[in-house]
């Protein structure tokens, strides 16, 4: 909310309070979604519709600072609990009005609620209203913030690991340049050079696959799929890494299972999942691929004996660019976008992914998806409303 909003709020409570003191309306008998008030003979009728109209979260003060109404938002955010301000912050600013008699704006960042461990960010004003009374509008910025975060996170990796291999690619051209009267140097450098090309073209083939997963089509070539068939071709795509590092894929009894989607977006989720499960194993280890049936979904588990990733990491390892061994995927030719890769595809075939995981033990993707079902007459439909994971 803008800070202009204060002055219609204020004109409005204003022409409340200017209209004589009316007990207020108790809050049992309102809706269970209008403000919460207490029974006073200090607050005028209308208040809690002038705060119900607000999108902001808002909390009228007495000069105790006891809550005369609060909006739900308000309870929602966890700023109100038994009458009162839960957040030492939010008194301050208060008591900070009342005393300057000046309107007041800042940002938060508070528990959501005595108990809560989530953070809210929140773009708080707080203004008097007449001589007794003091108004707290709360707006959430949490997402908002979050976003820019993840935009400024975006472009700095995008230009780092850009940055690297074209400056390789730079370098390399001039060491070709310099060695042309050693062939040996010569093929060395073009080795090198070709790796880094590919690596470039890596990135950039992954941030045209996060773009097109993004858009409205991404799915144009739907239809069931045989998840036997995905993982199939997703293992056989990682054999020969595999059999380098000495790692057996094993893979559980045929499921049957039918799923519908895109089939070449399916194999490159698991492909993808396969392959950090390989980068991220020790060699001779194995990795293992699941299918099962449960009640109108189909869950694919890749399984590894790997580094595993540690707990405060978990949340984050979907996130663009986001390594938990930075340098490993480096060395390896990850490019940091293939879990990212995978969250988007599953969650526009309806389902979801999920990760377990041990530190030093090992890690297990699962991706969930409604299960393909077959009518009376044979024809493919879908698992009905309500039912597996894209309910």
């Amino acid at each position: 909310m803008d800070p202009a909003w204060l002055v219609p709020v204020a004109i409005a409570f204003g022409f409340l309070l200017g209209a004589g003191s009316v007990a207020a309306v108790v809050a049992a008998h309102r809706r269970g979604q209008r403000a919460v008030s207490v029974v006073s003979p200090t607050i005028p009728a209308g208040a809690d519709e002038v705060i119900d109209s607000l999108e902001s979260a808002g909390i009228v003060l007495d000069a105790s600072n006891n809550v005369l109404t609060a909006s739900p938002r308000a309870v929602s955010f966890g700023l109100v609990w038994n009458h009162a301000l839960v957040h030492p912050e939010l008194i301050a600013l208060v008591d900070r009005v009342r005393r300057d008699g000046e309107a007041v704006s800042d940002e938060l960042v508070l528990p959501r609620g005595r108990f809560g461990e989530a953070g809210l960010r929140l773009a708080v004003r707080v203004a008097p209203l007449g001589t007794r009374f003091i108004l707290l509008l709360a707006d959430d910025r949490t997402e908002a913030h979050r976003l820019e975060e993840v935009r400024r996170d975006f472009v700095a990796n995008v230009s780092h690991e850009l940055k690297t291999p074209i400056g390789a690619v730079g370098l390399l051209a001039e060491a070709l340049e310099s060695a042309a009267e050693e062939p040996d140097e010569v093929k060395r450098f073009a080795t090198r050079l070709t790796i880094e090309a590919d690596r470039l073209a890596r990135i950039t083939q992954d941030l045209i696959e996060l773009s097109r997963l993004q858009a409205g089509d991404a799915l144009r070539d739907a239809g069931v799929v045989a998840v036997d068939d995905v993982v199939a071709q997703a293992v056989d795509r990682n054999r020969v890494a595999a059999e380098k590092h000495g790692i057996a894929l094993v893979v559980g009894k045929r499921s049957r299972a039918e799923v519908f989607g895109d089939e070449a977006l399916l194999v490159t989720a698991l492909d993808n999942l396969v392959a950090n499960a390989i980068q991220f194993s020790p060699d001779d280890a194995r990795v293992g691929i699941g299918v099962t049936r449960d009640d109108g979904a189909v869950e694919i588990a890749v399984t590894d004996q790997g580094v595993g990733i540690p707990e405060a990491e978990r949340d984050r390892v979907f996130e663009r660019f986001f390594r938990v061994d930075s340098a490993r995927s480096r060395n390896t030719g990850g490019t940091g976008l293939g879990l990212s890769i995978v969250k988007h595809i599953v969650n526009n075939h309806g389902g979801d992914v999920r990760v377990w995981s041990q530190h030093g033990r090992g890690s297990t993707f699962t991706i969930r998806l409604p299960e393909a079902v077959r009518t009376a007459d044979g024809a493919p439909a879908l698992a009905p409303a309500g039912t597996g994971a894209g309910s």
